[in-house]
């Protein structure tokens, strides 16, 4: 019997019609910067609501553009908020459902992470969860076919994510996707300085110098950037705002990146 994850947050992050939803994406992605990068192995993108972060979380996805026929497989790793636990957390289901359509699971693949001592099956971790679920539609958007392989990042470290990664690294066919916000609820200008730090850090590949202020996903980030390390993976800074640069008041926000790795 084949298991699905309903959406938990189609209707308040993002628009639960899905011609509203597709229009939505459209329109973000109209507006993306079109960096001047081939083939990206891995990106990063931000997970709040569309209204927030969308447009930023556009600049990467349009890199997809002229490769989305080459991939298959999409890791993601995002910060779990609901539910705390130690190492990764994996999903039983079968399907991840948004408003447009089911995903299927890369179940092979996710097998071969579970065999891992950091890596169990968390059911009730994805319950409520967004940080994978709002980067499913565009994906759904961008890619014709491809299955996915969701993990929550609990408390872990950057080795233990690094781990993941090498094993499901493979080829063109797979993209991966950390999903991270920056700063929470700092006032503007103390955003903006420390969202400078945290790319500063993304760009050089320097994991230790990412704080539990800079990221709420610096665990996945840090882990990405050991194995851009390995891979000898350049950084490139897409995008850096923050909610009061897209859709909300400047005495608290929120800061977003998108960073291409290629």
């Amino acid at each position: 019997m084949t298991t699905i994850r309903r959406p938990a947050v189609a209707g308040m992050f993002y628009p639960g019609d899905p011609a509203e939803l597709r229009a939505e994406i459209q329109q973000f992605l109209a507006q993306a910067k079109g960096a001047k990068i081939t083939a990206p192995k891995a990106l990063i993108a931000p997970h709040a609501g569309y209204i927030y972060s969308g447009p930023i979380a556009a600049n990467a996805y349009a890199l997809l553009n002229g490769i989305a026929e080459h991939i298959q497989r999409v890791i993601l790793l995002a910060p779990a908020h609901r539910m705390a636990f130690s190492g990764l957390a994996a999903s039983a289901a079968d399907r991840f459902q948004t408003p447009l359509g089911d995903i299927e699971v890369d179940k092979p693949a996710l097998r071969q992470v579970l065999a891992l001592d950091q890596v169990n099956t968390i059911e009730q971790a994805f319950d409520n969860e967004h940080s994978i679920e709002v980067h499913l539609p565009f994906l759904q958007e961008m890619l014709p076919n491809f299955r996915i392989v969701p993990l929550l990042v609990g408390d872990a470290s950057a080795e233990q994510v690094d781990e993941v990664l090498e094993i499901l690294w493979g080829g063109d066919e797979t993209l991966i996707v950390i999903s991270s916000d920056l700063s929470h609820f700092l006032d503007y200008a103390t955003a903006r300085q420390m969202d400078a730090e945290a790319t500063r850090a993304i760009e050089s590949l320097e994991p230790e110098d990412l704080s539990y202020n800079h990221a709420c996903g610096r665990i996945p980030i840090k882990g990405l950037l050991l194995a851009a390390r390995h891979h000898h993976l350049k950084v490139t800074t897409l995008d850096l705002r923050n909610s009061g640069d897209t859709a909300g008041p400047r005495n608290q926000v929120v800061g977003y990146g998108a960073y291409a790795f290629s």
